[in-house]
């Protein structure tokens, strides 16, 4: 089983925790783990692109002259793709992007991302995690302390308004519930922080 320093928020070293093998020490899967970024991100598509094809463009009611005699090319209207001010062929309408994988699938890239984060090194478990009041102040003090300075996701056993309000003030600093976490969560940022009660708890449901 990974073995993992337990720090408090002052960044003291307060023991040793022993992780969730089947969840933070199985060998990563970069192909998994590629395609629910994928996956990820196309859901976050909005899909709203429209243009206007030759039905819905202004104008073009009447044929603009004769079928014949004229020694021009025979035109049926003058909102036809090729003239200016035409329809679009083929062009994007609303439509969705998003997609599923299967559930074993998913949880695998879950368990990889956390795995790559302890083996990187880029895993924090704090002992316990409590503000008495929202204080951007206080998060940047325990930061330091752990001497955290990339991206940092701050993840909780359960929601906590105190750790979501103080980290929301800086740029760098995400906070999230266990069961809200994301394989692009844990991808886009360089640091984990996890809870002791966190991390027990993603131990407990995907393993």
């Amino acid at each position: 089983m990974p073995k993992v320093a337990l720090l408090n928020q002052s960044g003291s070293n307060v023991g040793e925790i022993e992780l969730n093998e089947a969840v933070f020490g199985i060998e990563p899967n970069t192909h998994v783990l590629h395609e629910t970024v994928l996956m990820q991100r196309a859901n976050l598509r909005q899909g709203t692109h429209k243009v206007k094809g030759r039905s819905e463009v202004s104008g073009g009611g009447r044929k603009p002259w004769r079928q014949k005699g004229t020694g021009r090319a025979r035109q049926g209207s003058i909102r036809s793709p090729q003239w200016v001010g035409g329809g679009t062929v083929f062009g994007p309408t609303p439509r969705s992007y998003s997609y599923t994988m299967p559930k074993k699938v998913r949880r695998l890239a879950l368990q990889s991302a956390y795995s790559s984060k302890v083996q990187e090194g880029n895993a924090i478990v704090l002992e316990s995690l409590s503000l008495d009041a929202p204080k951007t102040k206080e998060v940047v003090n325990m930061l330091s302390a752990l001497d955290v300075n990339e991206k940092a996701l701050i993840v909780t056993a359960g929601e906590d308004k105190n750790v979501a309000l103080s980290s929301n003030n800086i740029p760098t600093v995400n906070a999230l519930p266990v069961e809200q976490v994301s394989v692009l969560d844990l991808l886009t940022h360089d640091k984990l922080i996890l809870t002791k009660e966190a991390a027990e708890k993603a131990g407990e449901v995907l393993s």
